[in-house]
This record gives C-alpha cells, structure tokens and sequence, in this order.
C-alpha cells in the first residue's frame, strides 16, 4: 500500500510540474497540430448556416448562425498563426477558448430546450475532444486544467438548467435526463484522468530515451537535443561555456576482477561523484562505456580547476566492490573544449575535446588537456 501511495504521489508531482525542454518541444508541435484541427472544423463549419436556411429558419438566426461561424473561423486562423510561435501561456489560453466555444453551443441549446443541453449529444462530445487534444501538449498541468475547467462548466450549465426548473418542488432527481448528466460528469473525470495517464508514460518515453539506464544520467541523444538550446541561451546572455569529454582510466580491470555487476555500481559511484561538482544548469551525460560528457558554465581555466578538484575526490573516494575486497581508486583523463573559441556547434566541440581526450590518453592518462599541444 505505501508502495502504491508513493507511486501515486510521485505521479501526481511528475504532472503538475512544468515539462522540460524536450517535452516543451513536443508541446510545441501538438499546439500546432491543434490548431490546423480546429481551423478545419470552423472551415466544415461555414455551410451550416446555409444549411439552416434550407430547413426554413429565420432570417435572423441564419445570419446570427453565419457571424458566429465566421467569428470562430477567424479566431481558429488566429491561433494557428500564434501557434508557429507558442508562449506558455498560448496552451491554456486556446484549451480554455475552446472549451468555452463548447459551452456557448450548449448555452444555445439551454435557451431553446434544456433537454438539448444536458441531454443532447450534438455539442457535448467535443469536451471530450478538447481534454483529449490537451494531452497533445505533453503538459500535465494543462490536461488536468482543461478536464476541470469543462467539468466545471458543464456542471454549473446543468445545475443552472435545474434551477431554472419552473416546478417549485424540483430536486436533483427530477432534472432532466438526471441519470445521464451524471454518467455524461463521470465520462469527463474519466477522460481526463485518462488524457493525464498518457502525458505521464509520454513524459517517461522521453525520460527512457534520453536517459542512460544503468546510471540514470542523460545519454548521447539527450545531449544532442540540448545543446543548441544551451548555446542560444548562452549566446543570449553572453556566457561561457566548456564541454568536458572524460573517460575513466583502466576501467575494465573493475570486471575482469570484481565481475560485472561490480562494474555497473562503480559506474554509478564515479557518476554519482562526478554529480557533486556540477552547479545550476550544468548538465552531466554518459555517452558510453565509461565515458562521459560534462557541459560547464565559465572558461576553460575555471572548468580545468574544478576537474583536477574532482580528480582527487575520485581518488580519496575508492570504490568497495565487496567487504573484504581490494578497493577500486579511479582516475580519468579529459579534454576540455571551450565555446565559442575551440568550436560553436556540438559537433566541433566533440570533435575538439575527443582530440585533447586522445592527448591526455597517449600521454599516460590521470591528467586534463584544455589546449591543442
């Protein structure tokens, strides 16, 4: 039970917090495909005034009908041009209009017959649809606000409709259609729960592929998605950056003598030590074997400080495979690439960093190289 509490908890806060910047992308682009949806259901839209006028309706209502279609066409080719270029608050804002489109139509039905309203499918189905495309968005936040804001509405629609219930003896259960504004509420809870559960196993099929498995840390793909968001904001800012590629020196002696399962927890112990050293907005990946790649913030002195720092922290820390067991002290070698000086792409800095790698390696390892020899 605690268990299963934890994991709930662990849900829960894993939703309500902002989504990061891979799941923002994504976001991005469902924004936009929610978009081209409704501009071409408000472009379906336009013939039913038309249609109206063919069953003998009014003149006014047909040209009411026709503003309205017009008006929301409108609107609909408004947020798709802001949704080229999304802000955070563009999601909310679109869920909220739409959701509020779809309470209008149940309005429209409530003033001619209530029963249409609260018991009426023709409109009610695209709450449905919104909280639905809101998981599009790859945030929790906003599938769990646009679930409660269509509950709200629609609940406060049908208890106004009770209320406006003429016979002075009216209760709940004698509203219309009672039993079906009921199950019509729990389908709403039920798909928003549902549309949250899909963002949450999105958010972990993007934690899965960018992240290593063995030592939890970001991976070789991870690293390529973020880095040109990290140059941009440092070339907006001004700030210095240096890409560490590092390798641990004679690893494979841990599983030739402790086994390899003993070599997977001094991975995790050298990340782990490595972790302390990295400051806000320092990123630390695992690229591979026992190789790994830290992005710092400031010049290439500053950074080659820190490591030589983390180079003895490594030594004074061995690893313990098993009591009663040789310890393991590790040293590494690495090579330092400075942007924008030794490259401004990710792969220039690799490639740059991998050379001076090569150099400390040839030159017996346990030492950082930062320039070209």
């Amino acid at each position: 039970m605690h268990a299963s509490d934890g994991g709930i908890r662990d849900t829960l806060r894993r939703l309500l917090a902002p989504p990061d910047q891979v799941m923002r992308r994504l976001g991005a682009g469902g924004e936009r495909l929610v978009a081209r949806v409704r501009l071409l259901l408000s472009v379906l839209a336009l013939p039913l005034p038309l249609l109206a006028a063919t069953t003998g309706a009014a003149t006014g209502g047909i040209l009411a009908s026709l503003g309205a279609v017009v008006f929301a066409n409108a609107v609909a080719l408004g947020w798709l041009v802001l949704a080229r270029n999304p802000r955070p608050w563009l999601s909310y804002a679109s869920c909220s209009w739409d959701i509020n489109l779809v309470t209008a139509a149940l309005v429209a039905c409530a003033l001619r017959d209530p029963a249409l309203a609260t018991g009426g499918m023709a409109a009610w189905p695209f709450y449905l649809l919104v909280v639905w495309s809101a998981a599009l968005r790859a945030d929790g936040r906003l599938t769990l606000y646009a679930g409660g804001l269509a509950l709200l509405q629609y609940g406060v629609l049908a208890l106004a409709v009770h209320m406006g219930d003429a016979r002075p003896d009216a209760t709940l259960a004698t509203l219309p259609d009672a039993t079906g504004i009921s199950v019509r509420l729990l389908l709403l809870a039920l798909a928003t729960g549902l549309a949250a559960v899909a963002v949450r196993h999105m958010q972990a099929l993007v934690e899965t592929s960018g992240h290593d498995a063995l030592t939890g840390l970001p991976n070789r793909a991870w690293l390529l998605q973020r880095m040109p968001h990290v140059f941009a904001n440092a070339r907006n800012s001004g700030a210095s950056l240096t890409l560490v590629l590092l390798d641990i020196d004679r690893f494979k002696r841990v599983n030739d003598e402790a086994g390899p399962q003993a070599g997977d927890r001094a991975l995790r112990h050298i990340a782990s030590t490595m972790g302390e050293i990295l400051a806000d907005n320092e990123s630390l990946a695992r690229i591979g074997g026992q190789e790994f790649v830290m992005l710092l913030h400031g010049p290439a002195g500053s950074a080659w400080e820190r490591l030589d720092r983390l180079r003895r922290t490594l030594v004074e820390r061995p690893f313990l495979p098993e009591r009663g067991q040789d310890a393991f002290a590790f040293t590494f070698s690495a090579g330092l690439a400075a942007w924008p000086q030794d490259g401004s792409s990710t792969s220039s800095l690799l490639g740059c960093a991998d050379r001076r790698l090569k150099c400390a390696k040839a030159a017996g390892g346990n030492r950082i190289v930062a320039r070209d020899a």
